[in-house]
């Protein structure tokens, strides 16, 4: 599975490295991803998915089953 969050779309963005000396070497920046289990009381299942720490934050403002009817295609 790749690094990249259903939810909020965030994926690794790429830049440079600044020593103190102004010289640059490539890197990777990585999104914050967490595996997270969820509770559908509608299904009566869990089910996994791997987030970022901004979208665990909008599951608990709106609550998961309005957020997989938004995006229903990932479940």
């Amino acid at each position: 599975m790749s690094k990249f969050c259903f939810i909020t779309k965030k994926k690794p963005l790429f830049g440079y490295k600044r020593s103190y000396s102004m010289n640059k070497s490539k890197r990777k920046f990585l999104p914050n991803l967490h595996n997270h289990r969820f509770w559908i009381s509608s299904k009566k299942k869990f089910i996994k998915l791997k987030l970022t720490c901004k979208a665990i934050r909008i599951i608990n403002k709106i609550g998961i089953e309005k957020v997989l009817k938004k995006y229903k295609k990932f479940i």
